[in-house]
C-alpha cells in the first residue's frame, strides 16, 4: 500500500500497490503492520457498506463524540463518490479546514480519516457502494454532525442537478466549538 499524507494532518490517502500479469492484479488493501508502521490506528471493529441509489445523494457530515471517536478507512467499491472529511481537532493546526477527494471503484484509493473529523460524501454515479472500517462501535448517543453547507467550513461540493439529503443530516446545527 502507498500512504500518502495529506494536508490535513492524521488524515491519508492510501493506494494499492499492485501487483500486475495478464490475469489482471493482486493488491493488500489492509496490513496492520504497515498502518501501525505509520502511526496509523489499526484497531478495526467494525465495517458498514452504504448503497445510494442516485447521483447526489449527500451523506453527512458526521461524527462520534468522546470517549467513542473513530478512525475511518473507507473505499468506494462501486461506482463513485466524492468524499470530504472537515478536522474538528481544536488543537490542530488545520482546525475547521476540509479535504475533499474522489474515490471510484476504478481508482481503489482509500481514505484514513482520523479520530476528531466529520465525515460525509456525495454520490457523483447512480448505484454508489462505500464500504468502510470504523475503529469504534457505533453508540448513538455519541452521534453527532455538523451541516453539510455550513458556512463556518465552506465546502465545495460537486454540482448536482438534484441532492438527495436525509431530513436528519439537513437538520445538523451550524458548527460551534
Amino acid at each position: 500500500m502507498i500512504f500518502r499524507e495529506t494536508e490535513l494532518k492524521g488524515a491519508f490517502i492510501i493506494e494499492l500497490e499492485k501487483l500486475e500479469d495478464a490475469r489482471g492484479f493482486f493488491a493488500r488493501a489492509w496490513c496492520q503492520k504497515e498502518f501501525e508502521a505509520h502511526g496509523l490506528t489499526a484497531r478495526l471493529v467494525q465495517c458498514n457498506l452504504s448503497f445510494n441509489k442516485k447521483r447526489g445523494t449527500l451523506r453527512g457530515m458526521h461524527y462520534q463524540a468522546a470517549p467513542y471517536e473513530e478512525v475511518k478507512l473507507v473505499r468506494c467499491t462501486r461506482g463513485a463518490v466524492y468524499d470530504v472529511i472537515i478536522d474538528l481537532r481544536p488543537e490542530s493546526p488545520t482546525y475547521k479546514q476540509w479535504l475533499g477527494v474522489e474515490l471510484t471503484a476504478d481508482n481503489y484509493k482509500m481514505l484514513y480519516v482520523p479520530e476528531g473529523f466529520a465525515h460525509g460524501y456525495q454520490t457523483l454515479t447512480d448505484d454508489a457502494e462505500v464500504f468502510y472500517q470504523v475503529s469504534q462501535f457505533y453508540t448513538p448517543a455519541s452521534e453527532r454532525g455538523v451541516r453539510w453547507d455550513d458556512p463556518a467550513f465552506g465546502i465545495e461540493w460537486p454540482e448536482t442537478d438534484t441532492r438527495i439529503i436525509s431530513d436528519k443530516d439537513e437538520s445538523w446545527p451550524d458548527y460551534a466549538q
